[in-house]
């Protein structure tokens, strides 16, 4: 396993419709590195945005699609996605502010 760094964890957010309704719970959904555990990305979730508090973290591991070119069929790459429950007194994550 790699040795991650809490700024290595998050890679970007996931912008989605799905995703800004769930933020009115306090709900952000994030694309996270393949081998970051719930744990890790909770304490990046906790350092890089300065207020929050973390709940509870549900993570998802996503399998690469198939594509084809012509004849050639290969694969994109795998990803993970976390969806991060902040608590109600949690101040929220200002990138999603401006959306």
């Amino acid at each position: 396993m790699a040795d991650l760094k809490y700024y290595d964890v998050i890679q970007k957010p996931i912008i989605t419709e799905k995703s800004m309704a769930a933020m009115g719970e306090k709900k952000y959904t994030f694309l996270v590195h393949t081998d970051a555990t719930k744990s890790q990305v909770k304490e990046a979730v906790e350092k890089m945005f300065a207020g929050t508090k973390v709940k509870s973290v549900n993570t998802m591991n996503l399998d690469g699609k198939k594509k084809r070119r012509g004849m050639v069929v290969g694969k994109t790459a795998k990803t993970k996605k976390a969806i991060v429950q902040l608590t109600a007194e949690s101040a929220d994550i200002e990138i999603f502010e401006g959306l």
